[in-house]
């Protein structure tokens, strides 16, 4: 059996930091240097309620851990810069799905482009993997739920609905889908595009992560409009498809409150350009709430831990 210090040197050696970072792993708190204002966000993935064990490699679960926290820093059009990590789990766990968990953490922090500068370990029942990601605004203004116009045009960037086809094959037992349960294992975040959103004069931005409709409702709340989703404008991918022939569910419901995407969505002033890859979806409006091709939607709207 590994004991805590030599396992938390062995994660953490040889780590490679970005130039913002004063001070990184081996003191009481890192020290990291920012242009702007700092913004911090923090998620937490709990086994058995975020991840299972036997269809999350550790590996996995680590990049996943990375990729959701930085998504809300992406949301905020600012620049991620790093995170910490923390850790709990059983006594018996095998030594080597920590070891396999940090290097995924490792890994979607070379995606990111973030710095991983400290964390903590302790014992739990079950595995608790808990991330707090630091972002820099560089001397801008964040993009926030709540800039959102009347005429101003909706659009996303990245996928919709793979990640929720991918846990319902998941929960049948299934690993196909290949490209569906891929994206509900470790979710493709759009890194950069909160910085291009922003560039472009989006008003308003929010990651996708309890589903669409859910989402731009908090968009709809913040900003005081309606939104209107166009389902013409969305189309449906393959595997989301083939999913939703093989169980008898719509496959614009995977699309509309599959969650877990971790796309983002942003609203831009009537006539602006969007940014290359950016699709529009739909519209903001004078009212309150989320419509669907204009009419009031009564399917599931997404995810909601305590509803």
């Amino acid at each position: 059996m590994i004991g805590e210090f030599e396992l938390i040197a062995r994660i953490t050696e040889g780590l490679e930091v970005n130039s913002d970072v004063v001070l990184s792993v081996g003191d009481d708190s890192a020290v990291v240097a920012l242009q702007g204002d700092t913004v911090v966000c923090t998620d937490i993935l709990i086994e058995n309620v975020h991840f299972k064990r036997q269809w999350s490699p550790a590996h996995a679960v680590g990049r996943k851990a990375v990729a959701v926290n930085v998504s809300d820093l992406e949301a905020m059009g600012c620049r991620p810069s790093s995170v910490v990590v923390a850790l709990a789990f059983p006594k018996d766990l095998n030594p080597q799905w920590v070891v396999d968990f940090e290097q995924g953490v490792r890994d979607e922090c070379v995606a990111a482009g973030v710095s991983l500068i400290g964390g903590d370990m302790s014992r739990s029942e079950h595995i608790v993997a808990c991330v707090t990601a630091i972002g820099d605004t560089m001397g801008r203004t964040p993009v926030t739920r709540g800039g959102a116009q009347p005429g101003d045009s909706v659009a996303i960037r990245g996928n919709l609905g793979l990640s929720g086809a991918g846990l319902v094959v998941l929960q049948r037992g299934f690993g196909s889908p290949k490209d569906a349960v891929a994206e509900h294992l470790t979710p493709s975040v759009q890194y950069g595009q909160g910085l291009v959103a922003a560039d472009a004069g989006a008003t308003a931005m929010i990651d996708v992560s309890d589903g669409l409709l859910a989402d731009l409702g908090h968009v709809s709340e913040q900003s005081g409009v309606r939104i209107d989703v166009d389902t013409s404008l969305l189309k449906v991918p393959d595997p989301v498809a083939r999913v939703a022939a093989a169980t008898g569910k719509p496959a614009i419901g995977f699309l509309l409150a599959g969650g877990e995407d971790h796309s983002l969505a942003a609203t831009f002033p009537a006539g602006t350009d969007l940014p290359d890859g950016w699709v529009r979806i739909g519209e903001v409006r004078e009212g309150e709430g989320v419509t669907v091709d204009g009419e009031a939607y009564d399917g599931e709207r997404g995810w909601d831990h305590f509803g």
